[in-house]
């Protein structure tokens, strides 16, 4: 199992493009049977970093590229979900296989508010997830909702106990590590 942390919880865990960048690199790399994507702290992200996002970084196709790499993998992806997932963070854990977070989370998309575009593949992936009508509520009417609502919708797969994040991701996982790569590959591909 690999585990791929958010490391700027004093920002938390704003993305710079730096950060894009090396995440890029580390869903890049040779893989396990199963990744988890979380964060460090209380936050799993913010979304974009302000000031890089008023420097063009809300726009950039690394968020895209990033999602788009993450959804295609060959192995089960797990987003543990630490805290709030807010703004262009919503692409990667949209793109993750299972969604857990915490009974505190929240959970918001903001482009509305502040007039960017969400990345291209996020809406049909969220109206997947919860339908075309709560993927606007959250998208075009700013819902912010919290772990409740988000299980309630779809959104997220499991509420988890603060502290135990990674015991739940670990017994999700435990079926996929002892199964051959190939084998989890080809049961992934069956699920649209």
């Amino acid at each position: 199992m690999r585990i791929i942390t958010l490391c700027r919880a004093e920002k938390a865990n704003a993305l710079t493009r730096d950060m894009l960048v090396d995440l890029h690199v580390a869903f890049d790399a040779p893989l396990a049977r199963v990744v988890v994507l979380t964060g460090q702290g209380n936050v799993f992200s913010a979304g974009a970093d302000l000031e890089a996002a008023r420097a063009g970084l809300a726009t950039d196709p690394i968020w895209e590229a990033l999602s788009s790499r993450i959804a295609v993998l060959p192995c089960l992806t797990i987003a543990a979900l630490n805290g709030t997932l807010a703004g262009g963070a919503f692409g990667m854990a949209l793109a993750c296989d299972i969604r857990l977070a915490v009974a505190g989370a929240k959970f918001f998309y903001p482009v509305m508010r502040l007039g960017y575009l969400p990345q291209p593949s996020d809406p049909a992936r969220l109206a997947a997830l919860i339908g075309p009508a709560r993927a606007k509520m959250i998208l075009l009417g700013g819902a912010k909702i919290d772990a409740t609502e988000a299980l309630a919708w779809g959104l997220i797969d499991r509420i988890v106990p603060q502290g135990g994040m990674m015991d739940a991701a670990n017994a999700l996982a435990q079926d996929a590590l002892a199964a051959a790569p190939e084998h989890v590959a080809a049961i992934k591909a069956m699920i649209p």
